[in-house]
């Protein structure tokens, strides 16, 4: 699990990865959208204010191992933090650009079961469908919540499934944002791969099991992080997590990321406990969120941060 051969700055290691990446397939359709998008929540209201703008990234990143995927790596995340910060940002009065995995969680969907075509609805006759009266309620809700954020211009939901997909979306989204200025934020929930399969020495069909064990050398992501916030993005606001499997050293991870990045705050969180309590490092200090409530009580904080950075 090496850097990549012969490239010794960061700077050098990213260019790499994106000349070597996939071309992103409908690339001019998400520039349309994204430009529109953007283009629509800059104006300014009739009061002169100008709503923010915050790219939500969400779910977990694959990374191929054959160029005709059948097998991959695929990074732990059901995208549920993502999808209800996506909620609560709308509701907020931001617009929200939310950068997500393919078949994970989705916003205003929370309250539905895991199946909801299959559970949510029966046969009201031979030709029509009805909602389960026990569910009506909660269906009612997400269509009604969903359609007043898109159709009100919002909420654009773009999606990917590759650590190549997600990268190449988010340099798209963060160059698009740079025109905010202090309007934009990224709140970067996505567990992205920290290791890939450079798409030039990956194999172009499935690898064949006859072959006996499989020996595959994979090369380290780098970081995007600081190069977004020095050229893509350099004043947008930025939150980005951190997950650790070991308690003991999550919070000099968090802070080496926060020094490291120079992003605005670290959600310092652990596999076991992410549910229950996550720490919020910030230079400043620590903010420890806990209790039943967590991810409403996460995003005060969050939008309390924000407004704090934006008056200064």
């Amino acid at each position: 699990m090496d850097s990549i051969d012969g490239l010794t700055t960061p700077d050098d290691q990213i260019q790499s990865f994106f000349d070597s990446a996939p071309p992103l397939k409908d690339r001019p359709e998400i520039s349309h959208k994204l430009n529109r998008f953007i283009e629509f929540n800059s104006q300014s209201s009739g009061d002169g204010r100008r709503r923010r703008v915050v790219c939500v990234t969400s779910g977990g990143t694959t990374v191929p191992l054959e160029q005709r995927c059948v097998r991959y790596i695929d990074n732990f995340s059901s995208g549920s933090r993502g999808a209800a910060s996506t909620e609560y940002f709308v509701k907020a009065g931001y617009a929200v650009i939310f950068l997500y995995r393919r078949g994970t969680c989705q916003p205003y969907c929370r309250a539905l079961p895991d199946d909801p075509l299959l559970e949510c609805f029966e046969f009201a006759d031979q030709s029509h469908i009805q909602v389960r009266d026990s569910h009506s309620e909660a269906v009612k809700r997400a269509i009604r919540d969903h359609h007043a954020a898109v159709a009100g211009g919002h909420l654009l939901k773009l999606p990917f499934t590759t650590i190549f997909e997600y990268l190449q979306m988010l340099q798209m989204i963060a160059i698009s944002m740079r025109s905010l200025r202090h309007h934009a934020m990224f709140y970067l929930a996505a567990a992205v791969s920290d290791f890939y399969v450079p798409w030039k020495s990956m194999a172009e069909h499935k690898i064949q099991s006859a072959s006996g064990p499989l020996d595959m050398r994979l090369m380290q992501v780098p970081k995007m992080i600081s190069i977004l916030r020095k050229e893509w993005a350099p004043t947008a606001f930025c939150i980005s997590f951190k997950l650790e499997t070991d308690s003991k050293i999550l919070l000099d991870k968090a802070g080496m990321a926060l020094k490291k990045f120079q992003v605005h705050a670290v959600v310092a969180n652990e596999l076991l406990t992410r549910k229950e309590k996550v720490m919020v490092v910030t230079s400043n200090g620590n903010i420890s969120v806990s209790g039943t409530s967590l991810r409403l009580v996460l995003m005060w904080k969050i939008l309390w941060l924000n407004s704090l950075w934006a008056d200064t």
